[in-house]
């Protein structure tokens, strides 16, 4: 009997000492957070095993781990009809809230989930029940454009001659046309079953099945971009808005953490873009991450360790979506990546110089990390580090001015909150007109954790701040 005792008292002592982590006395229920974590450190670790003993790749096993546990069908109530379909081949979920007698048109916004460009679904419990709470707080349909590692055994395009009309379609990404079946920079399209396909308005597809928007390790930067942005161009089709009774001067883009990267960047294209008609009214963007050039600002120092984005694994994450090598990871942890030394790094820093966009209460007496030498070696491997696509927050100031109406919402307790921080001040200095909505208690990810057992009162409150701006601007 004692040493059952003894070993039960080792183990809860072993437990707690996994769970425990110091957290500051403002962040929004730290105990839980500190469960949270530790649950989410748990799946990691055994991805990680599962890569160590050659099973699958540690992304692919976690992802699998995340999206076994909350995976959600496309249930609908008398309030929100929620169906699965796909828009130009990216699978998405749509959410039609009820309609009104008094608006006969609905406000329509196409939503990116986060989850590092590799992680998560539209599908799971979080993203499904955040927006059918849009759809019927805002009487919109909500596009979640689903994510998911993208196999190639579930795809096959077919190019056909324009005289083949039978289940043809006119191209509407020319990116998509342009990738040769042979170019394995996309294994995605590398496929037995996908035909040599070239760039010509000649060129028509019939498709015999569906890929969804594609993930990290399956495909790379820029592949996820150009997913989005064919998901969102086919919703942005006359004929399309109108089978879904959507108002076409009322439609935004909207995303969270690397899915906010993804809608910032999508904003971006679509605001140059002079061929399409209907522009996007709002972006909204939730705790984004923006930049992969300085991973020393103010938060990144503050929050080195706070779960449940360390900064170790947003670096990682970056590296993983360019398909990096991770010996650079702690060289770019200490900039090395943007040293004194590299010419185009150096300017293109100066936009996201932080001793000036950030406030005095935020950049406290924190300093500045700027190496005189680095390692030339990674920017040279990853020239993506310093693509606007990937970084959206190094953009001409000519770019940003064309943006809609901004809605960016920070956490004080989060690597990325000078990221959100310093493109509102950018925007702002652009004419754009933004709000920047920041929790002092927040921490990354917080607004999909609004039910039980992962209610956070934060979560709560950022997701009903965010509906009740969407539902004033949009």
């Amino acid at each position: 009997m004692r040493s059952s005792c003894v070993l039960l008292t080792a183990l809860v002592a072993l437990a707690a000492y996994y769970i425990y982590i110091p957290l500051p006395s403002s962040v929004s229920d730290p105990w839980k957070l500190m469960l949270l974590d530790a649950t989410f450190r748990s799946a990691q670790q055994v991805s990680n095993l599962i890569h160590y003993l050659g099973l699958s790749h540690h992304l692919l096993a976690l992802n699998f781990i995340i999206v076994s546990f909350g995976k959600k069908s496309a249930w609908s109530s008398p309030q929100v009809k929620v169906t699965d379909t796909d828009f130009d081949g990216v699978e998405v979920r749509v959410f039609e809230g009820s309609p009104k007698p008094e608006e006969p048109l609905k406000r329509g916004i196409v939503y990116i989930h986060g989850g590092g460009w590799a992680l998560a679904s539209a599908k799971i419990r979080y993203y499904d029940e955040l927006c059918t709470t849009m759809a019927e707080e805002l009487n919109a349909v909500i596009v979640s454009i689903e994510i998911w590692e993208g196999l190639v055994s579930q795809v096959t395009w077919a190019a056909v001659i324009l005289e083949q009309k039978t289940w043809s379609h006119t191209v509407l990404c020319p990116e998509l046309a342009s990738w040769s079946a042979l170019d394995s920079s996309q294994p995605s399209l590398a496929s037995p079953h996908t035909t040599q396909l070239t760039r010509g308005p000649s060129v028509q597809f019939y498709n015999v099945g569906t890929f969804r928007y594609r993930l990290v390790p399956k495909v790379y930067f820029p592949a996820q971009i150009h997913d989005v942005v064919c998901a969102t161009k086919y919703f942005l089709q006359p004929e399309v808005l109108h089978k879904y009774s959507v108002d076409p001067g009322r439609v935004g883009i909207s995303g969270d953490s690397a899915g906010g990267n993804l809608a910032a960047a999508l904003g971006q294209q679509f605001a140059q873009d002079a061929n399409l008609k209907n522009k996007l009214k709002v972006q909204a963007l939730i705790y984004p991450v923006l930049q992969a050039l300085d991973f020393n600002t103010p938060s990144y120092q503050q929050n080195v360790n706070t779960p449940i984005l360390p900064r170790y694994v947003m670096v990682k994450c970056w590296v993983d979506y360019f398909k990096g090598n991770y010996d650079f990871i702690q060289a770019m942890i200490i900039n090395n990546h943007t040293s004194m030394d590299m010419g185009e790094a150096v300017t293109l820093r100066a936009r996201l110089n932080w001793t000036s966009l950030l406030p005095a209460s935020i950049t406290k007496d924190y300093k500045p990390v700027v190496q005189p030498t680095g390692n030339a070696r990674i920017v040279r491997e990853i020239p993506q580090l310093l693509d606007v696509r990937s970084a959206p927050l190094i953009a001409d100031q000519e770019v940003l001015r064309h943006l809609p109406k901004t809605y960016i919402l920070t956490c004080e307790h989060d690597v990325l909150r000078d990221d959100g921080i310093m493109y509102a001040k950018r925007l702002e200095s652009a004419g754009v007109a933004v709000t920047l909505d920041h929790f002092e208690d927040g921490f990354h990810g917080c607004m999909i954790f609004t039910s039980w057992p992962t209610n956070f009162s934060v979560g709560i409150r950022t997701r009903n701040s965010y509906i009740k701006w969407l539902d004033q601007n949009l």
